[in-house]
């Protein structure tokens, strides 16, 4: 079938994408889903570091490659192996397909799938190959989902269904932003009331755990950002404290549990240095991969510290993105306020280029 979306041809373009225009909008051929998959028609598409970090470079991926992996969408049609979804129903996307089998599927959410984090390295999906074909030239898939378009074929392990009454843009934010910020903290930080919270870098990712930090009841929610702007909405979100990154002394505020959810050395230093003793630092953020921090590793030994890193929030997306969505049902997790702007498929390098410079929370792009 034909379908429209947004590919990356060109990687490590330079700013501004409004000018160089990285992100081509083309016609596409979609095969149709083999037995294991399924076809989705796309609702909503979140726009997230993780797919700017793929076109400035910093994450290296082959293209040309169809971008987008956090995303809600209708099931249209199903493989032949493909019994417990119903066409019509809506799915959300996750960008971490699983085999069932691995040692990285039996850990309970601690490491990926290694069949997953294969096929996402080669930009195909999981039971091989592409699906996707521009004239005579196969296009590579994001992270299983390449959501950044009409329509998808996805394996059937890279969506969970969600009730028709989660609405669509709410659907789409679970499935990254909140399963890497709030899964960190529940999977990893083991968070409750109790514990002091501090969050470093209001990205989506970052304002995410805020939320559920707040929504888990904690008393003490420390926001820190190089952003006024960010750190306003942080207070209006329910932070108790706010900081602008490097105006602060690290030794007069202390956490528990501290979210590095911004993906540079700077944000990674702060939140270590935030830790209190015994505390736990957990890093969501990707960095590129030269990229090195500096720390005592005295004070982790003296301190009884722990420094650990969270992918996808350690999550395990049946499990937790279904304990989300009755969080956000009980009123008490207004994910929807991530959601700072809309766009059309066609703006996404003005997306993209709001991103990078610092502009935006989550923009989502709306499928009519």
């Amino acid at each position: 079938m034909k379908i429209r979306g947004a590919v990356l041809e060109s990687v490590g373009l330079a700013r501004p994408y409004t000018e160089s225009r990285p992100i081509s909008i083309m016609e596409l051929e979609l095969e149709e889903p083999r037995s294991s998959e399924i076809l989705v028609r796309m609702e909503v598409a979140g726009i997230c570091h993780s797919d700017l970090s793929v076109v400035d470079g910093v994450r290296v991926r082959p293209v040309p490659m169809l971008l987008g992996h956090e995303a809600s969408g209708i099931v249209e049609r199903r493989g032949s192996n493909v019994r417990d979804l119903e066409v019509g129903q809506r799915v959300v996307m996750t960008f971490s397909p699983r085999c069932g089998e691995c040692n990285g599927c039996r850990s309970d959410g601690r490491m990926s799938c290694s069949a997953g984090s294969k096929s996402n390295g080669l930009g195909e999906l999981l039971s091989g190959g592409f699906r996707l074909k521009s004239g005579d030239r196969s296009i590579h898939h994001h992270l299983g989902v390449s959501g950044f378009s009409t329509y998808a074929v996805i394996d059937r392990s890279s969506v969970i269904p969600v009730p028709s009454d989660v609405p669509p843009t709410v659907a789409a934010l679970l499935g990254c932003a909140v399963l890497t910020g709030g899964g960190a903290l529940i999977n990893v930080g083991k968070i409750n009331r109790d514990t002091s919270v501090a969050v470093v870098g209001l990205g989506g990712v970052g304002l995410a755990g805020l939320l559920t930090a707040k929504a888990l009841g904690v008393q003490s929610i420390t926001a820190v950002d190089i952003s006024r702007g960010k750190l306003e909405i942080a207070e209006k979100l329910g932070a108790t404290k706010v900081l602008i990154s490097g105006e602060f002394n690290p030794d007069d505020f202390k956490a528990d549990v501290v979210l590095e959810a911004a993906g540079n050395t700077r944000a990674i230093e702060n939140a270590i240095s935030l830790t209190s003793p015994g505390g736990i630092t957990l890093l969501t953020g990707l960095t590129a991969p030269d990229a090195l921090a500096e720390f005592s590793p005295l004070k982790l030994v003296a301190e009884s510290r722990t420094v650990i890193g969270s992918y996808l929030g350690s999550s395990v997306p049946s499990r937790d993105i279904p304990y989300f969505v009755e969080l956000w049902k009980s009123g008490n997790f207004p994910v929807e306020k991530l959601v700072s702007g809309t766009i059309t498929l066609e703006d996404i390098n003005v997306g993209m280029e709001r991103l990078a410079k610092g502009e935006a929370l989550r923009q989502v792009i709306m499928f009519s």
